[in-house]
């Protein structure tokens, strides 16, 4: 909505903010006639592939605020760093920065309307460094590397294109995936994703290796030198807008030549052109308006090499000025007088889904609300408890983040600590997040324990600088779910009550315990381990009550009538119980086949489950007790609950119990192989079990790599296989988006092709669901909606993050795509 307050000036609301506009009409680019009402009409319409590329980094200003002049007479600028709080919109987001004696502050484009005020006041280029701040306002170690190509006299854009492609192969090598940005000045800048495990100055020391790599290379038209007695005829390798202190023009930025340029992301292919040139403003609103963001990889595939990958983590070190994102919650806490855990290390990054409620019984009985995200438990506090009804918001105060360990804490703060009180856990389990916007809005639906799934937004309510703590929290509407009993209500809450007796919701069975991805290396002393078959098959919670057994696959879904035979685990366990276990199929010579159980899984019709049964029977692998006879098991250590599940339950017919190998792995090894299994499970000894929770005293230690994926579309075959699916085209979930991961087109049956079609033809839709697909494989391509979950085996990952030889192994309808994420180590893009 806006309002006329005269011939060239209007006052317009922009997402929620009002902002008057003024002199629409003032000239900036004389040359050209371009107006500020055209600047910040351009601002507004590229401001979706913009912002991404600026978001959290602080912004640089250069202002021509009586316009840019021409080339006779250029106009005067100004560079602004510090904000004007005077005369800066207190909604303006915004952050700090302490140089040495002072400390500026910078807002943060992280919005249209801040875009927009920007432009309003005639800062017209946009300049940003390589990293962001972190969620409590940390500086975070950058995440692109860019290196800047300037011609000097007598080289132009076509020598700059030409060291580009050298520099690309160079990267390429390196494991990075270079992406081309024409400066919208003379030369050009190429950005590559990186995994943030870097300091400025080391990013800064690669970028002047690889700098130093061209000239020795190309000594006739490369320098890295910034002396302009060097440079004729060369171009410049400029490496050093790597330094933390340094900025370079952000992606799409307006330059404030005489020419309203852009520097304007561009692809490959067009740096091959001989035409090649830099775009001006309408140029890039007409391609923004037709075509996908060239350079949309560089925020969506730094967070997948960000990824917590067992390979990461084994050997992951934080170089010195990491966000420490526990500093706020150590410095709270004495660790000699609280029983709180506090880690001494900085949190490495993580990428689980666990969640905790916990009641607290401090100056004023509260609830703290804490999700999993990005190595800690980003956490709130609830004065109200939690909402029990979709009509009414509660006060949710975001409070330190809390480490991991956290997330199993009960016990009691003494007086005189910060938190002073009881401490217990009123739910837990994992959770499915939707929304995830640092500092405005959060959706998640948890799983627990204790109350079932439940689905809640979190959203900030707003503050002077982006900072404020005070945030509302929703409970959203649930198609199959009840709100929970109120949290205040029932102060009793428990895993195990006042008698021993288990407190498991009676309508959810629990969550299973999941584990990582692991190698034999990581074990160490092999005695503190216990070791299983890795079953192909699907994981199943069994709970076996008054003679009468219900299955549920891991996500929860009932399976009891999938899988009628399975009712045997009632005569073969002594009592009550809940098992945890997985379901195969096994050939006529004993060997689980998933590609078998392809044939049972998702059937619920009796009449088709009856036909299949005797073909295709299925059994269940139980390898864990949780509960038996009402008394929960679930805090008692791995051999305990062993003993118990071999004592409690028999191998009859469909059940069985399969033998552990205790501290051998080169047996558990050999028998998988033997098996024609994946690998095998090893369980440390001495630990207990968490629900819902993937844990690392659980290791998939396995024998070639697996991969779930999810379909996003496929591509006709040819020869026998014309008329019939050819390939399948695969992706994994990337922040908002689906990254593509490359095709499958071996390891198909008859049957599954025959069934395949008609499973695709339902979902067609007309647009790729992937953030970006090669040309090559897009070419004749049929779009799926991304809702179907399939398992590939594969070699190895490739440098540009692509699953290379990958084979199909069949459908995982017991899995949904939120669920599929890296499970190897995953090349950065």
């Amino acid at each position: 909505m806006s309002t006329a307050t005269g011939t060239t000036d209007q006052t317009v609301t922009v997402d929620g903010h009002r902002l008057k506009l003024t002199n629409l009409d003032k000239v900036l680019y004389p040359q050209t006639g371009t107006t500020k009402g055209d600047i910040i009409d351009y601002y507004a319409r590229v401001a979706r592939v913009l912002i991404p590329h600026a978001a959290n980094r602080p912004v640089t200003r250069k202002r021509w605020v009586h316009g840019v002049g021409t080339d006779e007479e250029p106009g005067e600028m100004f560079f602004q760093k510090n904000l004007d709080e005077r005369s800066t919109p207190q909604w303006v987001p915004r952050r700090e920065i302490q140089h040495s004696d002072h400390v500026n502050v910078y807002p943060l484009v992280n919005d249209l309307a801040t875009l927009t005020w920007l432009a309003q006041i005639a800062a017209i280029e946009i300049h940003v460094p390589q990293w962001q701040f972190g969620r409590t306002g940390m500086r975070k170690n950058p995440d692109r590397m860019v290196l800047d190509l300037d011609p000097g006299p007598g080289a132009g854009l076509q020598e700059c294109a030409e060291v580009a492609r050298w520099a690309r192969a160079i990267l390429t090598d390196m494991g990075l995936d270079p992406m081309p940005v024409t400066s919208g000045s003379k030369g050009i800048h190429l950005y590559a994703a990186i995994d943030g495990r870097q300091t400025s100055d080391e990013v800064s020391e690669v970028a002047h290796e690889l700098a130093r790599a061209l000239e020795a290379d190309h000594p006739d038209l490369v320098v890295s030198d910034m002396r302009k007695t060097l440079r004729d005829g060369k171009v410049l390798v400029d490496w050093s807008q790597n330094n933390g202190n340094k900025t370079t023009i952000t992606p799409y930025s307006l330059r404030g030549r005489s020419h309203p340029m852009v520097a304007a992301p561009r692809t490959w292919k067009e740096l091959e052109s001989k035409s090649l040139a830099q775009l001006d403003y309408r140029e890039v609103l007409r391609r923004v308006e037709k075509k996908p963001d060239p350079l949309a990889n560089l925020t969506a595939g730094h967070l997948a090499s960000l990824e917590p990958t067992p390979e990461r983590m084994a050997g992951f070190e934080f170089a010195d000025g990491a966000d420490d994102r526990l500093a706020k919650y150590r410095s709270m806490r004495d660790t000699a007088k609280t029983p709180e855990p506090v880690p001494a290390g900085v949190a490495p990054p993580s990428s689980g889904n666990t969640f905790v409620i916990q009641e607290h019984h401090a100056s004023r009985l509260h609830y703290d609300f804490r999700l999993e995200h990005d190595g800690v438990l980003v956490s709130w506090a609830l004065p109200k408890g939690v909402p029990t009804d979709i009509a009414k918001n509660h006060l949710a105060v975001q409070t330190e983040d809390h480490p991991l360990e956290y997330g199993t804490f009960e016990g009691t703060i003494p007086a005189g600590q910060y938190g002073a009180g009881k401490v217990t856990i009123w739910d837990s389990g994992t959770y499915d997040l939707e929304k995830w916007r640092d500092g405005k809005e959060v959706i998640a639906t948890l799983h627990g324990e204790k109350h079932g799934s439940h689905r809640y937004a979190l959203i900030q309510t707003g503050g002077r600088d982006g900072n404020d703590n005070n945030w509302l929290i929703h409970l959203m509407k649930s198609v199959d779910e009840q709100p929970p009993r109120h949290a205040k209500a029932d102060s009793r809450r428990r895993v195990i009550g006042a008698e021993g007796k288990s407190r498991h919701d009676a309508g959810r069975l629990p969550s299973p315990m999941l584990a990582t991805l692991g190698s034999e290396g990581e074990l160490g002393d092999t005695t503190e381990w216990a070791f299983e078959m890795k079953w192909d098959g699907i994981r199943a919670i069994a709970r076996v009550a008054d003679g009468d057994v219900r299955l549920a696959s891991r996500n929860g879904v009932d399976v009891t009538s999938t899988y009628p035979e399975l009712q045997q685990l009632a005569d073969a366990v002594d009592g009550d119980a809940i098992i945890d276990g997985e379901i195969v199929a096994l050939t006529k010579s004993g060997r689980p086949d998933f590609g078998l159980l392809q044939r049972r899984m998702g059937v619920t019709r009796k009449g088709d489950v009856d036909r299949l049964m005797p073909s295709t029977p299925v059994h269940f692998m139980a390898f864990d007790m949780l509960e038996l006879h009402g008394e929960s098991l679930v805090k008692e250590e791995y051999d305990e609950r062993r003993r118990v599940l071999e004592e409690s339950v028999r191998s009859v017919g469909a059940i069985q119990v399969p033998p552990a190998f205790d501290g051998d792995i080169g047996a558990a090894m050999l028998t998988s192989r033997t098996l024609g299994l994946e690998g095998v499970l090893a369980k440390r000894r001495e630990s207990t079990y968490s629900p819902g929770r993937r844990v690392r005293s659980w290791l998939k230690v396995k024998h070639h790599l697996t991969q779930e994926v999810v379909i996003g579309g496929w591509r006709p075959g040819k020869g026998t296989r014309a008329h019939r699916v050819g390939s399948l085209l695969m992706g994994i979930p990337d922040g908002d988006g689906l990254r593509y991961v490359g095709r499958v087109g071996t390891g198909f049956t008859t049957r599954d092709l025959d069934e395949m079609a008609g499973r695709l033809r339902r979902l067609e839709r007309v647009t790729s669901p992937f953030d970006e697909v090669a040309a090559i494989d897009a070419k004749d391509a049929h779009w799926v909606s991304p809702t179907l979950v399939g398992e590939v085996e594969f070699a190895e990952w490739t440098p540009t993050g692509k699953l290379r030889q990958p084979s199909w192994r069949g459908w995982r309808p017991d899995k949904k795509p939120t669920e599929v994420v890296p499970e190897s180590p995953l090349a950065t893009p």
